[in-house]
C-alpha cells in the first residue's frame, strides 16, 4: 500500500498534464426577502460574488492545491470572460502552466450561478457556451501543445465536460503517444461513447455514467461491479473507478476483486467540482507510482473535503493529510489559506452562535508578548482566529532582511498554540480587508496603541462587537530580538 506519511514529500515533486474543457464558474450569494413586483420572481440581494476558474481548469486548481505542478492545455474565446480566466490561470504561476488556443469563433464558457445563501439553494443558472467540437485548425493546435507537453508529465488527465474541446482525434493523439511514454491517462468521461477513450489507464464515470455507457443495470454493488469490468473490457483500460456520491466509489483494476470504500461521513454542502478533485489526484498519485486501490482511497479522502465546501471548490494536501491521517494533523487542520474554506468554517461556527475573535500579527519569533495577547485574545472569545502577514508584506513592513521564517513555517507555528482555532495568511499591509471577511465580534491588538486607533475598529463596532487592546510584555520585541542576535553575532 501506497505510504502517505512517508511520500507525501514525493506528491509536491510530480506534474501533470491537464487537457479539457475550461469553463469560468461564476457564483452570485445573497438573501431573498421579497417577490419581484415586475414579475413573480425572487428578488436576490447580492452579498458577494466568487468568479472561479472551472471545468477542466478545477481539475488543474486542484492539481496547483495539492502542491503539484500543473501544465494546462485548453480553449478559449475572444472575449472578457477569457481574458478573465487567463488570468487568473496566470496568478498561479509557482503551480499551473496554461498553454491556452484562442477560437473567435466560439465563447468561452460561463456558468453563472444565483445562490441563495439563507437557503444554501440555487435559484437560477445562465450558461454562455457552445457545445460542439472545435474546428480542424483549433483541433491542431490543440493537439500540438499537448504533445509537446507530454513528455514534462508524470500522468495526463483529460478532462471532458463535452463543449469541444476533447474531440475523438485529440483524445486519440494524447493517450497512444502517453502509452509509448509510459504515462498513465486519467479520463473523467462524457457522453455515451466512452470507446473513443480506448487505450485510457484509468476512467472514472460516476453511476449514471456507467449505466448509460454500458447499458447495464448499476442498482446494486454486484451490478456495478459487472458494469465496471464491461466498461474496462470495452475502453480496455487497466482500470475503471466509479464514483458513487454518497455511496463512496468502487475500482475495478485488472483481474483482482473489485474493491469498495465508503464515503467519509461528512456534511455535504455542494458536489460542485467533486469529479475534478477525484481525477486530479488520482492523477497526481498515479504520477508519484502509488497502486490504483491507493490512489482511489485518496481520491475519496479528497472528495470528502471539498463536497463540505461551497462551490468549485479544491483540496489541499493539508487537507488531504488530515483526511487520511487525522490524527498527526490536528495543527493543519487549523490553517486556512483559500478564504472560501475560512468562510466555511466560520458559518458553522455562527450557526453554533459561537462568539468569534481575531488578533494578527507577522509572529516571525514567538516570545511572551506574544503569547499573552494570544491568550487573552482566546479568553475574550469562543473561537479565536489569527492573521498572519504574508512574507511579501513583512518584507516591505520590516525591511528586505524579514521575515525571518516563511509564512508557511510561522502559520505553522501558531497552528500548534491551544489557543489558537484556525490561522490564516493576508497579503495586505493591514488586516482590514482580513477583518471585513470575518467580521469577528472580539478584535484584539497588542501595543500602545488606543481602541480607536486599531484597523478594523469600525467594522467590530459597526455590529456591537468589542476592541481590546493588551499591553505589551517590558522587554520582548521581535525586531529588538532579531537585532540583538544580529549584533552579537558581528561581535
Amino acid at each position: 500500500m501506497f505510504d502517505f506519511e512517508k511520500r507525501l514529500t514525493e506528491i509536491g515533486r510530480q506534474t501533470v498534464l491537464c487537457i479539457g474543457d475550461l469553463m469560468l464558474d461564476d457564483f452570485v450569494y445573497g438573501d431573498v426577502s421579497r417577490i419581484s413586483p415586475e414579475a413573480p420572481a425572487p428578488v436576490l440581494r447580492v452579498s458577494r460574488e466568487d468568479v472561479i476558474v472551472g471545468g477542466a481548469g478545477n481539475v488543474a486548481r486542484n492539481i496547483e492545491s495539492l502542491g503539484a505542478k500543473c501544465l494546462f492545455v485548453g480553449v478559449i474565446g475572444d472575449d472578457v470572460t477569457g481574458e478573465i480566466l487567463r488570468s487568473e490561470l496566470n496568478q498561479n504561476k509557482r503551480g499551473i502552466a496554461s498553454h491556452l488556443v484562442v477560437d473567435p469563433s466560439r465563447p468561452t464558457t460561463r456558468k453563472l450561478r444565483f445562490v441563495s445563501e439563507h437557503f444554501s439553494t440555487h435559484l437560477l443558472r445562465a450558461d454562455w457556451e457552445l457545445a460542439r467540437p472545435v474546428d480542424a485548425k483549433i483541433e491542431a493546435a490543440l493537439i500540438k501543445q499537448a504533445l509537446k507537453l507530454l513528455p514534462k508529465a508524470g500522468a495526463v488527465v483529460l478532462s471532458d465536460y463535452a463543449k469541444g474541446a476533447l474531440t475523438p482525434k485529440l483524445i486519440r493523439a494524447v493517450i497512444d503517444r502517453a502509452k509509448k511514454l509510459g504515462k498513465p491517462v486519467v479520463v473523467d468521461p462524457k457522453g455515451g461513447d466512452f470507446s473513443i477513450y480506448r487505450g485510457a489507464t484509468i476512467i472514472t464515470p460516476n453511476r449514471k455514467e456507467l449505466a448509460e455507457a454500458t447499458r447495464r443495470p448499476v442498482d446494486t454493488g454486484n451490478e456495478i461491479a459487472a458494469a465496471a469490468k464491461a466498461l474496462a473490457a470495452t475502453v480496455k483500460s487497466q482500470a475503471v473507478l466509479v464514483t458513487l456520491s454518497e455511496d463512496g466509489m468502487l475500482l475495478h483494476a485488472g483481474r483482482a476483486e473489485p474493491v469498495h470504500v465508503p464515503a467519509y461521513s461528512v456534511k455535504v454542502r455542494d458536489v460542485s467540482g467533486a469529479g475534478d478533485t477525484v481525477a486530479a489526484v488520482l492523477a497526481v498519485m498515479l504520477a508519484a507510482k502509488a497502486d490504483f486501490e491507493s490512489a482511489m482511497r485518496a481520491a475519496n479522502a479528497a472528495a470528502s473535503v471539498v463536497v463540505g465546501k461551497s462551490g468549485t471548490a479544491t483540496v489541499s494536501m493539508a487537507e488531504l493529510r488530515a483526511s487520511i491521517l487525522p490524527s498527526a494533523t490536528l495543527s493543519e487542520e487549523k490553517i486556512v489559506l483559500d478564504w472560501r474554506d475560512l468562510d466555511a468554517r466560520l458559518e458553522v461556527w455562527r450557526a453554533q452562535d459561537l462568539r468569534i475573535g481575531f488578533t494578527n500579527g507577522v509572529f516571525d519569533l514567538l516570545h511572551p508578548g506574544h503569547i499573552k495577547v494570544l491568550a487573552q485574545a482566546r479568553g475574550a472569545c469562543d473561537r479565536l482566529v489569527v492573521g498572519v502577514n504574508s512574507d511579501a508584506s513583512v518584507k516591505r513592513l520590516k525591511g528586505k532582511d524579514r521575515p525571518i521564517q516563511t509564512e508557511q513555517a510561522r502559520a505553522e507555528v501558531l497552528a500548534g498554540l491551544e489557543a489558537v482555532n484556525l490561522v490564516t495568511v493576508f497579503g495586505e499591509d493591514t488586516p482590514l480587508e482580513l477583518i471585513r471577511r470575518i467580521k469577528p465580534t472580539v478584535l484584539v491588538k497588542g501595543g500602545d496603541y488606543k481602541p480607536d486607533q486599531v484597523v478594523g475598529r469600525d467594522v467590530v463596532w459597526a455590529q456591537g462587537g468589542e476592541v481590546i487592546v493588551v499591553d505589551l510584555v517590558p522587554g520582548f520585541s521581535t525586531t529588538r530580538i532579531v537585532e540583538k542576535s544580529r549584533t552579537r553575532k558581528r561581535q
